[in-house]
């Protein structure tokens, strides 16, 4: 069932689970075209933050909004046509894409490396690679809200950003926003881009405490 983030929240431990849900709904988004119950609950959602101003308010606001003016068969077909299809798609997804400009390159390897040293590995049934941006949402929202501290922390958090979606995650977001068949996409990829922004200034911090 999908949960709405939170846009601002007054405890760490709120910030943390806010953080974690909008990495579990980007990766929702990401990996497949949303179902009738999703769309449905992100109509439905809240758009105003507690406070005034407060972080992603603006580009979550505006992704509700498509979600509403857009009906479900245009939202899925958007996702075809950017993401599905046979071939190259009109919007790549992989980290491999924009590190390397190829699929299943070295990017991937190193990826694989570091999630068997986190002690995860690839569902079997998952049609796509690790470095597709769904997988990688979804390392993030383990390693935020996972019961084992000694893996789940703000250092492994860190880390894994810096290594496996920092470099390259703005890309992919320039182009979704960038693409002329992008509207409910476009949207997501505001959000995205804002999101990461925050993530990376916060990390950016920690090297600075």
């Amino acid at each position: 069932m999908m949960t709405t983030p939170h846009l601002m929240q007054s405890s760490a431990l709120d910030e943390e689970t806010a953080r974690s849900e909008l990495y579990g709904l980007l990766a929702l988004c990401y990996y497949d075209q949303p179902t009738t119950e999703f769309i449905a609950n992100l109509r439905l959602a809240v758009t105003e933050a507690p406070s005034a101003g407060a972080f992603l308010e603006e580009s979550w606001r505006n992704l509700v909004g498509v979600a509403r003016e857009m009906t479900l068969e245009e939202i899925q077909s958007e996702y075809q046509a950017l993401f599905g299809g046979i071939g190259k798609p009109e919007v790549y997804l992989y980290g491999s894409h924009f590190l390397s400009g190829f699929l299943n390159e070295k990017p991937l390897a190193r990826l694989r490396s570091d999630l068997t040293a986190l002690g995860l590995a690839r569902d079997e049934t998952m049609s796509e690679t690790e470095d597709h941006v769904a997988y990688l949402c979804e390392v993030m929202r383990f390693l935020i809200a996972g019961e084992d501290v000694a893996i789940s922390n703000l250092a492994q958090q860190q880390k894994f950003f810096s290594a496996h979606l920092q470099p390259w995650i703005l890309l992919m977001c320039d182009d979704l926003q960038a693409h002329p068949k992008a509207r409910f996409y476009s949207a997501l990829g505001a959000l995205t881009s804002a999101f990461m922004g925050v993530e990376t200034q916060g990390f950016d911090m920690l090297d600075t405490a």
